[in-house]
């Protein structure tokens, strides 16, 4: 008889074994890091990963921020050069731009909108007799929304709701990991807990993570740009007067050879990955209340899918912003007449993006105005300037 037929054959008739099977596993689930995997997904994926491929981009790719995740142009305001962005930060700021826009941003759009709904309506109306069939688009013309810098420094974020939530997740963490410790004795989880989140500061602690984050000068003057593009609802205009971080510099500054990381940097990263690939082996053998591992391991995933999800203000990433105003056009090239009115070299620095091709010859005329206007400007600005420095020297002189 085979060896397997003859197994089969000697096992006894027992119905009840599923149901001590699985009790078993529902008193002490098995394999907790798998269910955790599976529950959170790619984002838990990432972040058991991430020890060693933090160690993978710093020595291979000499740096640690990521990419950018929402895709966005730089220009420079009086230049009109463009940047394609590769600053995390203005990423953010531009993606999360429909959270913190002023409620007057929100109301020229809706107006914009509403105007070119009738405008459709009525045009539908002459030439079909009907409007029943137009529908209500979701954007029209540009919007230019108009900030102001407000004093900033390097490296130091803003202190938002999402900020404290992870100090929130960790007490409730320990808290946790404190149940079997002080009901069975068990101080397995809560040692793997407090390692864990050491582990975890220690990383974000790195200087490097700072000095790629906001690799610019600060206390800049420039006027700059921020959009997605041509066809874009929006551009948001920074003014910079001497107070915030230099953007056009932070656009660029974070694949910079400058702010390569440094070998202690890569050595301290290669000590944290073994150290994180110690601790999973460590906490894949519990085998006891492993419900505990599990309720933690889940609140840490709502914490990063929190996070993840998160809309914040341009303050949480160390830009504070002030609104001052917003301009808006169903016509694309009116609103830049009207920027360029009120900024001179602003209006004209958008040109190329949202009208790559020839213009018309009557804006280019209404262009070659601005241009003599705006120099006219920038003279008068150089000589008060001049002006002011000769008329400080004469009273240090006489001093």
């Amino acid at each position: 008889m085979p060896p397997v037929l003859f197994d089969i054959v000697r096992r006894s008739f027992d119905p009840g074994e599923p149901s001590r099977e699985f009790w078993a596993q529902w008193k002490n689930p098995g394999d907790v890091f798998s269910v955790l995997l599976i529950l959170g997904g790619d984002v838990v994926a990432r972040w058991v990963a991430f020890a060693v491929t933090a160690v993978v981009s710093a020595v291979g790719e000499n740096k640690l921020m990521p990419l950018p995740d929402c895709a966005c142009k730089v220009i420079n305001g009086e230049s009109g050069y463009v940047r394609e962005n590769t600053s995390w930060i203005i990423g953010r700021i531009v993606r999360d731009f429909d959270h913190w826009k002023d409620a007057a941003v929100t109301s020229k759009v809706k107006e914009l909108v509403e105007k070119k709904f009738e405008f459709d309506k009525a045009k539908a109306l002459q030439e079909t007799g009907s409007s029943a069939s137009v529908e209500k688009s979701t954007q029209a013309g540009l919007c230019v929304s108009v900030y102001e810098a407000e004093p900033a420094r390097r490296g130091y974020p803003g202190y938002d709701a999402l900020y404290w939530i992870g100090f929130l997740t960790t007490f409730v963490q320990l808290g946790i990991a404190a149940i079997p410790a002080g009901i069975f004795g068990d101080w397995g989880i809560f040692l793997i807990t407090i390692a864990g989140i050491l582990l975890s500061v220690v990383t974000g602690a790195l200087p490097q993570w700072a000095k790629e984050k906001w690799a610019c000068r600060s206390k800049s003057k420039k006027n700059v740009i921020l959009t997605r593009g041509n066809g874009s609802q929006h551009a948001v205009v920074i003014l910079g007067n001497g107070n915030g971080l230099d953007l056009e510099d932070l656009a660029a500054g974070q694949t910079n050879v400058d702010v390569s990381a440094s070998w202690f940097t890569r050595v301290t990263l290669i000590a944290l990955a073994l150290l994180w690939i110690l601790l999973l082996i460590t906490a894949a053998g519990i085998q006891q209340n492993t419900w505990f591992l599990l309720a933690i391991g889940g609140v840490g995933i709502l914490q990063n899918i929190f996070v993840a999800g998160w809309r914040r203000d341009p303050k949480a990433f160390g830009v504070p912003l002030q609104f001052v105003k917003v301009i808006g056009e169903n016509k694309v090239m009116e609103a830049l007449y009207k920027v360029e009115e009120d900024y001179h070299h602003v209006g004209a620095s958008l040109i190329d993006t949202f009208f790559p091709g020839k213009l018309r010859s009557g804006e280019k005329t209404r262009w070659e105005d601005y241009a003599r206007i705006a120099k006219q400007k920038d003279d008068a600005a150089k000589a008060a300037a001049q002006a002011g420095r000769q008329q400080n020297g004469g009273t240090q002189n006489t001093a």
